[in-house]
């Protein structure tokens, strides 16, 4: 097989999982027409007045004959050079450049895909030619040349929620160490908004998709199976063999969170939560199952849909109480609903964990400032993120991941609040 001298390796099939029988393929890339030259300028360079030949005379002195052979001396490479036509619409071009470093055009494609394919001298030439002309590489030309727009898309249901922030953290340090770019879509938590975003972004032909959860709506699920491209599921694990999924189980969280104020002598615990998620769901199906297991009332709860804050927190506690004044122990979603619940707490003169035990959940960093701090489960953020990434890159590369689904775990974190 022949080197590509250009730097260019033809893209690689992004592999199916071996546990399913349906097979995707990334369709055949499209030929680049970008320099192709348009029907009539042969006749308007033929229709050029006389004065103007001595301006093009010097650089038709220099440019090869089309399709004639030229030793670039910078690479040793062979290559064909095309006459340089500057482009009416004012943007700098690759030719531009490569005019300015006296240098061929491949050899500043190399210079910027490739630098270690073109010696030190010629680089900086370049290098200094892209600084001086301000030469921006076109991402759509490069999708074309390489079938591959190296753009993944990433669906979180929140962008002010410190959980998903890092996990776009570990995601960038990710992908972009591997020379990625992602388009990042707040979803708001709806299936609707989801299935907008992601119709919007397929039109950017993405390379993948990393996608918050395993809840897809059937529509969502159709797109994705048309578009033909790689999807990672985050903070979620499947059990169907033809998904990728990096996470942990919701459900068993909220059941250890639930065991855990048992074994510290609570007999009476609620839960309150707020969003109403499928995460939050799962946790909530653990703290029954917790309660149920150990033969107590599985239904003190309250839940709302509105999103979740601090402030949220210190109602639902007061509806708590007012439902169940024997209540000695609150499993809250999140730390934010634990944080205002201890606040409620201490403005009612309740002792906490004397007379109330409060745990949260996501381990935030205000869970451990508070006083009292909050127990609460510490949920792998941003290794998520990371991970998740890796294992889309790895399928991009058109490598197998050795699982479909890892499971990263969690941790009790006891402080003073339980």
């Amino acid at each position: 097989m022949k080197k590509n001298l250009t730097g260019d390796a033809k893209p690689a099939e992004w592999p199916v999982n071996p546990n399913t029988s349906k097979a995707a393929k990334r369709t055949a890339a499209q030929p680049d027409t970008t320099n192709a030259v348009p029907s009539g300028t042969v006749s308007r360079v033929i229709r050029r007045s006389k004065e103007q030949a001595p301006r093009h005379a010097a650089s038709a002195a220099v440019a090869p004959v089309p399709g004639s052979a030229l030793a670039d001396a910078e690479t040793g490479a062979a290559t064909r050079r095309k006459p340089h036509r500057r482009r009416p619409t004012g943007r700098v071009t690759i030719a531009d450049v490569a005019k300015h470093a006296n240098v061929s055009p491949m050899t500043v494609s190399r210079a910027l895909k490739n630098p270690a394919q073109v010696l030190p001298e010629a680089r900086a030439r370049v290098e200094a030619a892209v600084v001086a002309l301000g030469y921006v590489p076109s991402h759509a030309a490069r999708t074309l040349a390489s079938a591959r727009s190296r753009v993944v898309g990433v669906l979180v249901p929140s962008l002010t929620n410190a959980v998903f922030v890092e996990t776009l953290a570990g995601i960038q340090d990710c992908l972009g160490a591997a020379g990625y770019q992602f388009l990042i879509g707040n979803t708001s938590y709806s299936s609707a908004k989801q299935t907008e975003l992601l119709s919007m972004y397929l039109t950017h032909a993405p390379d993948g998709f990393l996608v918050t959860g395993i809840d897809e709506s059937d529509a969502i699920r159709e797109r994705l199976a048309a578009a033909r491209v790689p999807v990672v599921h985050m903070y979620d694990l499947s059990r169907d063999p033809s998904e990728w999924t990096v996470g942990f189980s919701q459900q068993n969280a909220g059941y250890a969170i639930t065991q855990y104020l048992l074994e510290r002598g609570y007999r009476r615990p609620g839960f309150i939560a707020a969003q109403l998620d499928p995460r939050t769901m799962r946790r909530r199906t653990g703290f029954r199952r917790a309660l149920r297991d150990a033969g107590l009332d599985p239904d003190l709860e309250v839940l709302t849909p509105e999103p979740s804050s601090v402030g949220l927190g210190t109602r639902l506690l007061v509806e708590m109480l007012e439902r169940a004044p024997d209540c000695d122990a609150i499993f809250c979603n999140n730390d934010d609903l634990a944080l205002g619940a201890l606040f409620e707490c201490q403005r009612l003169g309740i002792r906490v964990p004397d007379q109330l035990a409060i745990a949260g959940f996501n381990d935030l960093p205000s869970s451990a400032w508070s006083t009292p701090s909050i127990t609460t489960v510490t949920t792998p953020r941003y290794q998520i993120g990371f991970q998740a990434a890796q294992m889309l890159l790895q399928i991009l590369e058109g490598k197998t991941p050795k699982k479909n689904r890892i499971d990263l775990g969690f941790t009790l974190t006891p402080r003073q609040s339980a």
